[in-house]
């Protein structure tokens, strides 16, 4: 067979779970934000959730090679040069779209969320471009924000909630919701990790379903057996 329908459509569903995946967990953060603060994009834990690397990278630009690879199970698309062609180039979107979530999720892993960068978390201080999703250096992925005792600088009391973290009780109380900060960081890094490996992982099935509909096209497109049935 010059197209592998069990693979293609075996790809669609893993890129259906992915894609799911990336939208809950990029979903996580807008929604605490919205349950504590009673209005979106109000004191957001990060900025980078608002450049919607799960929603947008992970989601809506994977949803066209998903919904094409699903399809072979019903013999609609891999069953000639054309669609082997069109499965191909609907996952370079796919790959895009995920390294659009590896990179944000990058640069937020590196930079930690807001209540580590600034003096609170106030909207005030995210700055949408792309210019800052380039702006990582290698020797600040250190992820000490989330390994420190505390990421507030010691000087910094103006709001007493969130400094209750200290070196005795870190290892204790380390994955527990115990301060709005603890929360912040935990909710931050459990994000975009996940967001970073869904980012990896549509590359991935995204790369290998490009390879096979090149392959088949190169290969002649139908095989026998389809072009009897079809």
């Amino acid at each position: 067979m010059t197209c592998c329908e069990g693979w293609t459509a075996c790809n669609g569903f893993s890129l259906l779970v992915l894609l799911l995946l990336g939208v809950i967990l990029n979903a996580i953060p807008l929604i605490v934000n919205l349950v504590e603060e009673d209005q979106v994009f109000k004191n957001p834990i990060s900025c980078f959730e608002w450049f919607f690397p799960g929603i947008i990278g992970a989601g809506l630009m994977v949803i066209p090679a998903t919904t094409m690879s699903l399809a072979a199970r019903k013999r609609a698309c891999c069953n000639n040069k054309t669609g082997l062609f069109l499965s191909s180039l609907l996952n370079v979107i796919t790959v895009i779209g995920a390294a659009y979530c590896l990179m944000v999720s990058v640069q937020a892993l590196a930079e930690g969320p807001l209540i580590c960068n600034s003096q609170g978390n106030s909207a005030s201080s995210c700055e949408f471009s792309f210019k800052n999703l380039t702006a990582v250096h290698p020797e600040s992925f250190d992820l000490q924000w989330f390994f420190n005792d505390s990421c507030i600088s010691p000087t910094d009391f103006s709001n007493p909630s969130i400094n209750n973290t200290t070196a005795s009780n870190w290892r204790t109380y380390s994955l527990h919701f115990n301060s709005i900060e603890n929360k912040h960081r935990i909710i931050h890094f459990s994000v975009f990790l996940g967001l970073l490996l869904v980012g990896i992982l549509e590359t991935l099935f995204g790369l290998s379903q490009i390879v096979i509909g090149f392959l088949g096209c190169l290969c002649g497109g139908v095989s026998k057996r389809r072009s009897r049935i079809v």
